[in-house]
């Protein structure tokens, strides 16, 4: 199948997508394409943690999880946030439906670093054969990331990885990162384009930190095939594919124009 564009939305910036933005999912839709929408929810699983008195670190940009806290994740994103995003497009006229990467093994993952991280997945699998189904029955997934590995263990994911993964594996045409800042900044200012070489400079002298760092490397990892970029993105009160432009970071296997601003 081909005109597939996995939107990955950021969990910080889920409460605060306009109407606007949903509608524009659905013009890409009625142009022909296939949406796929993968999401996180970190403020939202941040504040049960804390309503729960539930101790919760990060480590790489990763949140440590524990039994307690992959328990509250998945609450939170399967529970919560996926059928928030899901009702919010069908508001809009979308063929939405909501899932979990456990459903039908959609998402299998394996530890990353037991010790380290606990309960923490690195997405290695998906069902390529349920996706595929849904999109031909003009369904738009909205999948949260947990995964689940061959002997039915969860794991918490990153959704960016996730998001990189499924598009990866379905030869996606686009893959877009939804976020609350306008892209990958260096002293402030907004870089249009960058380089997989530069992305391990900026990383290496701390200009990319924190939670943008697995998501420029999922982006990486995502750059095969069919997919040559990705996008970086606020979506903020942003209509996203208006007019076909995005306004944002665009990560590149090559150097296609300079990133000086």
């Amino acid at each position: 199948m081909n005109n597939i564009v996995v939107v990955k939305c950021g969990g910080s910036t889920i409460t605060e997508l306009t109407e606007s933005f949903f509608e524009s999912i659905v013009q890409l839709k009625n142009a022909g394409k296939h949406p796929i929408i993968v999401h996180g929810g970190g403020p939202a699983i941040n504040k049960m943690l804390t309503q729960l008195q539930i101790p919760s670190t990060f480590i790489d940009g990763l949140r440590k999880t524990t039994e307690e806290v992959l328990e509250t994740a998945e609450m939170v994103l399967c529970g919560k946030m996926n059928k928030q995003l899901t009702r919010k497009l069908q508001s809009v006229g979308a063929k939405a439906i909501g899932l979990s990467g456990t459903d039908g093994k959609l998402i299998v993952a394996e530890a990353i670093d037991k010790e380290k991280l606990g309960f923490v997945g690195e997405p290695v699998q998906i069902n390529k054969k349920l996706l595929l189904s849904l999109l031909d029955s003009d369904f738009i997934p909205v999948i949260a990331p947990i995964g689940v590995d061959q002997s039915g263990q969860h794991y918490n994911i990153n959704a960016d990885s996730a998001a990189a993964i499924i598009a990866a594996e379905l030869k996606a045409e686009e893959l877009v990162f939804v976020t609350d800042v306008d892209g990958i900044l260096k002293d402030k200012h907004l870089l249009p384009t960058i380089t997989a070489e530069e992305i391990a400079l900026y990383i290496n002298d701390g200009t990319i930190y924190g939670g943008m760092i697995p998501k420029v490397k999922a982006a990486l990892k995502s750059l095969t095939g069919s997919l040559q970029s990705v996008w970086i993105m606020n979506g903020k009160g942003t209509s996203l594919f208006a007019n076909g432009t995005i306004y944002g970071t665009k990560i590149t296997k090559k150097q296609v124009a300079t990133t000086a601003t």
